[in-house]
């Protein structure tokens, strides 16, 4: 099978995105510390039945930076301009943490351009977990660093063992550190600010989509119990649990979290 392509959507700012198959469009979304490298075990996978596409967001990967504070509403604009870019009327969403916050603004927005979800690792942004001593040690592990002059780089490993299982390998903890130590800086900042302070305008119970939850049994950021509660308020919707796995499922996991999702896909 051949490899994936880059390409990119050229109005501003430009948007970088692997693409790979034929198919209905299937947009992977990387969470905040990542890119769209981190999908690279996916598209190969998902490329026989559909069209896969794995994004740099905004101020990520090969993407462009951009002026000014960041707003969820722009990673939706451009999550529309993707979908408007491959000339269909909707895509399925493929969304891991932050990414899966970007599916669920988006599909609150624009739920006639959703034909499923994916929301992986994620939260909706009410939950009582994600209190305020949560939210500031969620600051002083990327943060901080950042604004005492050093690099992502500094602060990549002792991110890294917070988001892994904790029987996850080196391959694991060096494709998590490979992946931060080329944030953005600045980017990454305005990232990290916009998410503890996000309000989301998704409602779980108007949700008329199919929609998949899956989580990592293991993941401290944003735990099964967690997970439970959004595919319960979501009508319909599955909840998949992978065994000894940590926060980034897809890159601990793959071939689990490969046949989760392609199973769910398929049976639609």
């Amino acid at each position: 099978m051949s490899s994936w392509k880059t390409e990119w959507i050229e109005s501003k700012p430009r948007i970088a995105m692997d693409c790979m198959g034929q198919g209905p469009l299937v947009v992977f979304m990387h969470g905040i510390g990542g890119n769209r490298t981190n999908w690279h075990d996916q598209l190969p996978a998902f490329a026989a039945r559909f069209k896969a596409v794995a994004w740099d967001a905004r101020g990520y990967g090969q993407s462009d930076d951009y002026e000014g504070v960041l707003d969820y509403d722009d990673f939706c604009a451009d999550l529309r301009r993707l979908i408007d870019h491959f000339g269909v009327a909707k895509a399925h969403l493929v969304g891991l943490s932050m990414g899966g916050s970007i599916a669920q603004d988006f599909y609150a927005k624009h739920p006639e351009r959703v034909a499923s979800m994916v929301l992986a690792d994620t939260r909706t942004g009410h939950e009582a977990a994600f209190d305020q001593k949560a939210r500031e040690e969620f600051i002083r592990l990327r943060v901080k660093p950042l604004q005492e002059g050093k690099a992502p780089k500094d602060m990549a490993p002792a991110v890294a063992r917070s988001l892994m299982g904790p029987n996850a390998g080196d391959r694991v903890y060096q494709r998590l550190v490979d992946s931060m130590a080329v944030l953005h800086k600045d980017s990454y900042i305005k990232a990290i600010e916009a998410r503890t302070t996000w309000k989301p305008s998704f409602v779980p119970a108007k949700v008329t989509v199919p929609t998949l939850v899956v989580v990592g049994a293991d993941d401290k950021l944003t735990p099964p119990a967690m997970s439970k509660t959004i595919a319960d308020a979501i009508p319909g919707a599955r909840l998949a649990v992978i065994e000894d796995c940590g926060h980034l499922s897809n890159i601990e996991k793959p071939a689990e979290f490969n046949r989760i999702v392609l199973d769910f896909l398929t049976s639609q």
